[in-house]
């Protein structure tokens, strides 16, 4: 496959990094003024795929449970108050370049009984059609690059507030469709992985004795093996584990009006890139016998997923202060009136040396009988272009059974 070639898939990859913090190709001639952004495989794992959570900052551990609860916090299925349910959503991607490149998002659950739900999602990301050639130009045909997951889900509730969810995922990545890249043979990325979740609600009296409901979750996602794109072995890079955390407080205004408002922190557990000893002419200094290099500051990013996930805690070469820059948060505030139509705001906040992803965000919902409707537009508020600006990401849902009890218009 020819260079050129190469480097338009390499340059939609990045646009991937930028919005995900999302192989591990660690940065060898140091951090660049500072910057220092942690990289993964499969970043495609980690775009919020629905509009509701699109529309609140791009969070949702905690928010009330419906069909997309599988991405946050599949714990959340235990909660839900209708019988069976499915969704699907539709992100366009780069649509200021290219009008090909989609998120596409399917999920469904079913509820047995009480106390358990089941659920099952398939995310499928298409990069469109793109012209292969050789070294001479000579055209290789037209191909079609793209990513999907396909996940299930198994949640119970532990008592009357706490739930558990576990989760497994296969994951398929073919970006290059088998072509040789600079002499090198290609083939599809593959992995599986697992998510453990949490997610505890209560219904409490705010003041002047409102009723109102708080909840939290939690969600370690992505615990997977490490990905590679050639037979080798030693080329091979970390999966996006994500820790995700946060709370939500619903307001019950009155029998028509609710407000509620959320907040997800979420942290990759992937080691950070080292800064590497530098020779004189400003190439890394190569450990003898070793495919590393010498460290001048950080930890060695060359290690199993188990350690990875605990060493990403404590690796940042520039110590806790790194580590705290690393964390990036997302605040959402959602009106529903009388459970049919919603209005949707919330912000994304990344450090500027990890990303520096920052964009605020609209959305409205309809809900009418089975049916729901959820629209979602994002702002960016950086320098940084956002593959989502001018674009507007939409939800259908479907929603059967009856409620057991009516906290929120999502179940």
């Amino acid at each position: 496959m020819k260079l050129k070639t190469f480097l338009t898939l390499a340059i939609i990859a990045s646009f991937f990094s930028a919005w995900s913090q999302g192989g591990n190709y660690s940065n060898l001639s140091g951090q660049s003024n500072g910057v220092n952004v942690i990289t993964t495989a499969v970043p495609f794992l980690m775009i919020g795929p629905d509009a509701r959570a699109g529309g609140m900052g791009d969070g949702g551990v905690a928010t009330s449970p419906d069909a997309n609860s599988m991405h946050w916090n599949a714990a959340k299925y235990a909660f839900i108050d209708k019988k069976l349910g499915f969704s699907i959503s539709y992100t366009p991607w780069l649509r200021n370049l290219v009008n090909d490149i989609n998120l596409l998002y399917a999920t469904y659950f079913n509820r047995i009984g009480d106390m358990q739900t089941i659920a099952f999602s398939l995310r499928y990301f298409t990069l469109g059609e793109i012209t292969f050639t050789d070294n001479l130009g000579t055209n290789l045909g037209v191909f079609k690059p793209n990513e999907f997951a396909l996940d299930g889900a198994y949640a119970r509730k532990l008592s009357e507030n706490l739930s558990l969810a576990v989760s497994g995922r296969f994951i398929y990545s073919d970006l290059t469709q088998g072509q040789n890249v600079q002499g090198v043979e290609t083939k599809a990325g593959i992995s599986v992985a697992a998510d453990i979740a949490l997610y505890w609600e209560k219904d409490v009296e705010w003041f002047n004795n409102m009723d109102a409901t708080f909840a939290w979750g939690l969600n370690i996602s992505n615990i997977g093996n490490k990905i590679s794109y050639s037979s080798s072995k030693i080329e091979t890079d970390f999966i996006p584990t994500n820790f995700r955390f946060g709370p939500r407080l619903t307001l019950f205004l009155d029998d028509y009006n609710s407000l509620s408002f959320n907040f997800d922190i979420n942290k990759l557990l992937v080691p950070t890139p080292p800064i590497y000893k530098l020779d004189s002419a400003g190439n890394p200094i190569p450990i003898p016998g070793s495919e590393s290099y010498e460290i001048e500051k950080g930890r060695d990013p060359n290690v199993p997923v188990i350690r990875g996930m605990i060493q990403s805690w404590y690796d940042a070469p520039d110590g806790f202060s790194e580590e705290l820059r690393e964390f990036n948060y997302a605040i959402g505030m959602e009106y529903w009136y009388n459970n049919i139509f919603s209005v949707r705001g919330g912000f994304f906040w990344e450090d500027a040396s990890k990303g520096a992803r920052r964009y605020a965000t609209l959305g409205v919902g309809l809900r009418y009988n089975v049916f729901g409707l959820d629209f979602s537009y994002l702002i960016p508020v950086s320098s940084v272009q956002n593959p989502l600006q001018n674009t507007l990401r939409f939800s259908l849902l479907f929603n059967f059974g009856g409620a057991q009890k009516s906290t929120s218009p999502e179940g």
